[in-house]
């Protein structure tokens, strides 16, 4: 009976375990269900990218109503009911649209669904995503969703996951604040891309189950609150590319969770703190784009699981802890772009992991390269503008595996090493703005997989071939330009050149157009600037980079002729932006540069014609330069509707007539108008107020017939005002404001018909005058004409030009000092005494007031004028003394008050016992050395007379020796006359000068690693280099 029993009991466990083991089968209504929802779609392959990508719907049975549909890919059932629980059709190319009537809504008992990685061409999410009430996981990232999150999201209260990231959605009604409040489950929120355009709010602090946060590019704006760094389990905290969100990093607790953490590009700020070192399971940092400051803490040092470290574009300063050298997981750092000083840490040889390495852009102390070389799986490295010196170290050639380096805009000097050659897998090397010498080696040519060689702007020399280069059949922008080399153009018919995007062989002693161009049909940057090619451009360069070419400069050659044979004369290149032909001797008419242009400059040729209107219809235009031409005609009036884009407009020195384009709108962006030199006439148009980003307005030589315009006093930044030698009538007057002119540094009003007294009360407010603002970008004053596209960042700088009279010779500065203040006002009607208000403008280098009618006496407060250079009282009805106390201007080199009523002692010691007689003749009343009449004392001061005229008979060497000193050396003195006559120098002085000056660009962090300094000679002015 016992033994029955048990066996009995046995049979109905082993019946029970049976029954228990037999999964059911889905439901026929879930089954229809998920049939009608694969019906839906298409499978696109293109419509998923991730890896894993495959159609799974495709492999699901429906001719087979027996197979069960909870064994098809991506579906799972629960074992006891056999409802579908999980839909995973991720990746799964599915692409169409999707509404509430979807079949997906029937299946009720859904707990985790994931549509990641399809797309559902611009579908709203469905208000009926309300029916999957049951619902913990839920991902519809990057599946080309948009519109607003429907408000029924918030019912899906048992939600644990949601991820919305990847897709045009708005979360405004309901915000991220309803979301939080319905959404109490929550452990990963990802919102990444989804705007928000609202505050973080502080309710998120209590999601203390909360592991992973995201949300970067909503649009968050406000403070971020710092108690969610606290939250005891999380993970994962991207905030990256919200630039209205601001904050701080706390204090950290002890043994933080933390493993991610993203604020890059956002508005995040302070020091931090000491306690960083307590993420100790922290393995990606990423805070650059930032406004982080201060020293690094060393406990930086403990982030031991640290694999990814980017610290780059903050304000950090003083020198990098050593610490850094115990993150030995790194295998990206990036430190650059801040302000880092002192040495670089030697502990960086520790870091034996790093395939990525950016140090550049940092202030540090004669940097060296001594801890470099154990690094041997560095991939990329960028030591650019690192203030580095030395030699390039030998140990550079144990990165085998270096792929790109940059070591540009430092000191470095010596040779580029032949062992350069052995770094086979280089594709990248930038080594432009140094002081590098010698030949190039011959070993770089072995570099087969070469992309990209920047050389520009060194001391190279040699004479190459340039067949070498081209036999490199990965080189896809080369750059030598800026240096001594000479390149033969003579390539075999039997080597097949690489498609060149960007050449510059600016400088490079060329005679002709290399042949080789002919095939070069993808070339977007060609500079061939600053060399000998002469002759006519030959027909078949008009074809070269067909439709991709986007720079041209040939500019400084000896090209005559004709552009164009043919009317009208249309530059072929639909995507140009960049177009200079300047100082060449050209001839011909203007060619019709397309609508994409930005930059047009064809100066200092003989071009003749009229400008026809279509220049008017060039929308973005931010420089057009005729200067220096044959051109004729008037200027079209719809001219100024260009100013809405174009920020330089210099058509000086032509023949053009008529009035200036009179209408100019409240979006105007002028920077610099010349038009001096011409015969505009009429008045200067009122419009011209509109023009509030104005810093330099030349209309001198005109036949401009007007008042003085006192309404540009209103301009906040209007630098320079040239309206000399017109027909200006009437007296200067009074300011309307005292603001008028505040910027104020250069004003010449010389040869006019302006009567009344000096304006007094506009020296009063002149503050440019008086106190010097500092300009960290240059030391000349320059438009910032820099754009960028898709490919290139083109910086570039276009310096402003100024003309001013001394002892009556035109004197032009090419390059306008920022420090510079000089007054003109001569040739003119004015009368009354020289106010003493004038000796509060302390920055004058220059004051010029001969040829007027003033008179009083010289006043005392002129001996205040401590940076006068030029000081010229001539021709007036001064009387009195000369003040002994201009005898303390130190750095007068013209002095001239001839043709007064003066008398006395003319005053003794320094500069005034350089100047010749010429500088008192026609005052009948003084007396005493350099004169013939005496004042009672025999004794003569030993001549240090070095005077205008002595100078022309040396060829002006020795007053320009004195000038370029002042200059370098950074003294007050001779600015005015050494930078002048200086630019009557040749190109051999300037490559000295480009070296010396250029590297204070380089120190103060000029924006621009170009190869030409800045404007020392237009070709150098208007490259821009820096790829």
């Amino acid at each position: 009976m016992g033994s029955a029993f048990h066996l009995i009991l046995l049979a109905l466990l082993l019946l029970f375990s049976l029954v228990c083991s037999v999964k059911p089968l889905c439901h026929p209504d879930e089954r229809s269900a998920l049939l009608h929802f694969k019906q839906s779609f298409i499978i696109k392959h293109s419509a998923s990218s991730g890896p894993d990508a495959y159609p799974k719907t495709e492999y699901w049975n429906v001719e087979d109503p027996s197979v069960d549909c909870c064994s098809w890919n991506g579906v799972e059932c629960d074992n006891i009911t056999g409802h579908v629980v999980v839909l995973e059709l991720s990746s799964s190319y599915l692409y169409g649209s999707i509404n509430s009537n979807t079949t997906l809504f029937r299946l009720r008992h859904l707990q985790r669904l994931s549509l990641a990685d399809n797309v559902f061409i611009n579908s709203e999410i469905p208000s009926g995503i309300n029916n999957l009430s049951n619902l913990t996981y839920l991902d519809l990232s990057f599946s080309n969703f948009s519109g607003q999150v429907p408000l029924e999201i918030l019912e899906l209260s048992k939600l644990e996951l949601l991820s919305l990231s990847g897709n045009s959605l708005k979360l405004w009604k309901p915000g991220l604040r309803s979301l939080l409040h319905n959404l109490t489950n929550l452990r990963q929120l990802y919102l990444a891309d989804v705007t928000l355009s609202s505050s973080v709010p502080n309710m998120l602090a209590n999601f203390y189950s909360l592991t992973a946060l995201i949300l970067s590019n909503c649009d968050l704006r406000g403070k971020f609150p710092t108690a969610v760094f606290e939250l005891p389990n999380l993970e994962c905290l991207s905030l990256e590319s919200n630039q209205e969100l601001s904050g701080s990093l706390p204090d950290v607790q002890e043994n933080h969770s933390l493993l991610i953490l993203r604020l890059a590009n956002t508005t995040f700020s302070g020091q931090l703190p000491e306690s960083i070192g307590n993420f100790k399971s922290l393995e990606y940092l990423d805070i650059s784009h930032c406004h982080f400051f201060g020293k690094l803490p060393y406990s930086l040092g403990g982030l031991t699981q640290l694999k990814y470290l980017d610290f780059s574009y903050n304000n950090f300063s003083q020198p990098i802890p050593s610490s850094i050298g115990h993150l030995n997981q790194l295998h990206t750092l990036d430190l650059s772009d801040n302000k880092f000083s002192g040495q670089i840490p030697s502990s960086l040889s520790n870091l034996t992991q790093l395939f990525y390495l950016s140090l550049a852009t940092n202030s540090f102390v004669q940097g060296n390269l001594s801890w470099i070389g154990t690094q041997t799986n560095l991939t990329y490295l960028d030591l650019s503008k690192a203030n580095l010196t030395g030699q390039i170290p030998p140990s550079l050639q144990n990165l085998t595996q270096i792929t790109w380096l940059y070591l540009y805009g430092n000191g470095l000097d010596g040779q580029i090493p032949p062992w350069i050659g052995s770094l086979t897998k280089l594709t990248r090397i930038k080594f432009q703005d140094n002081d590098l010498g010698g030949p190039i080696p011959e070993s770089i040519f072995n570099l087969q997989n070469l992309e990209l060689l920047y050389l520009h702007t060194n001391h190279l020399n040699g004479t190459l071939k340039l067949q070498s280069f081209l036999e490199l059949k990965a080189l896809t922008r080369l750059q030598l330009s800026g240096n001594y080399l000479s390149l033969l153009t003579n390539v075999s018919i039997n080597v097949a050149p690489p498609k060149l995007k960007l050449l510059g062989l600016a400088s490079c002693n060329l005679s002709e157009f290399p042949s080789f161009l002919r095939s070069q049909d993808e070339l977007e940057v060609l500079e061939l600037a600053e060399n000998k090619i002469h002759g006519q451009i030959p027909n078949w360069f008009w074809g070269v980079g067909k439709q991709n070419l986007q720079y041209l400069n040939l500019g400084f050659n000896s090209l005559t002729g004709y552009i164009f044979q043919k009317l009208p004369a249309v530059l072929p290149w639909s995507n140009l932006q960049d177009f200079n032909l300047e100082s060449n001797m050209l001839q011909g008419s203007l060619l019709h540069p397309p609508p994409s242009i930005r930059s047009y400059k064809v100066s200092n040729n003989m071009l003749s014609g009229e400008i026809e209107p279509m220049f008017c219809n060039l929308p973005s235009l931010v420089v057009l330069d005729l200067s220096n031409n044959n051109m004729t005609g008037t200027l079209p009036p719809c001219l100024a509707n260009l100013t809405n884009s174009l920020q330089v407009l210099s058509l000086q020195s032509n023949h053009f007539i008529s009035a200036i384009p009179p209408t100019y709108t409240k979006n105007c962006r002028l920077t610099m108008m010349d038009l001096s030199q011409n015969q505009l006439q009429g008045k200067i148009p009122r419009s011209l107020a509109h023009c509030t980003q104005l810093e330099e307005l030349i209309l001198g030589n005109n036949l401009i017939n007007d008042s003085f315009p006192h309404w540009l006093g209103g301009l906040p930044k209007l630098k320079v005002l040239t309206l000399k030698s017109n027909r200006l009538h009437g007296v200067i007057g009074k300011p309307q404001t005292k603001s008028d002119f505040s910027k104020l540094q250069v004003i010449d009003l010389s040869n006019n018909h302006l009567r009344g007294k000096l304006p007094s009360d506009y020296f009063n407010i002149w503050n440019a005058m008086k106190v010097h603002s500092t300009n960290l970008l240059s030391p000349y004053m320059l438009a910032n004409t820099s754009f960028q596209n898709r490919e290139y960042m083109w910086y570039d700088y276009y310096n402003y030009a100024v003309t001013l009279a001394m002892k009556g010779r035109n004197l032009k500065y090419e390059n306008v000092p920022d420090s510079i203040s000089a007054i003109d006002l001569s040739s003119n009607e004015l009368e009354g005494e020289i106010p003493e208000a004038i000796g509060e403008l302390k920055l004058i280098r220059m004051l010029n007031l001969s040829n007027n009618k003033l008179s009083g006496r010289i006043p005392l407060s002129l001996g205040e004028l401590s940076n006068l250079e030029s000081l010229d009282l001539s021709r007036n009805k001064l009387w009195g003394k000369i003040p002994p106390q201009l005898s303390k201007l130190n750095f007068l080199v013209v002095f001239n008050v001839s043709y007064n009523k003066l008398e006395g002692a003319v005053p003794q010691g320094a500069q005034f016992n350089t100047f010749n007689n010429d500088s008192y003749e026609g005052n009948s009343g003084l007396c005493g050395y350099p004169l013939t009449e005496t004042c009672g004392n025999p004794e003569v001061p030993a001549s240090t007379h070095l005077g205008w005229d002595e100078a022309e008979d040396e060829g002006m060497w020795s007053v320009i020796k004195f000038g370029w000193k002042i200059v370098l050396t950074g003294y007050g003195g001779g600015l005015i006359l050494g930078m002048s006559l200086g630019w009557n120098f040749n190109a051999w002085k300037y490559g000295w000068l480009r070296r010396v000056l250029g590297k204070w660009v380089v120190s103060n962090s000029w924006n621009g690693s170009n190869w030409y300094g800045f404007s020392w000679i237009s070709v150098w002015k208007k490259v821009p280099w820096n790829y």
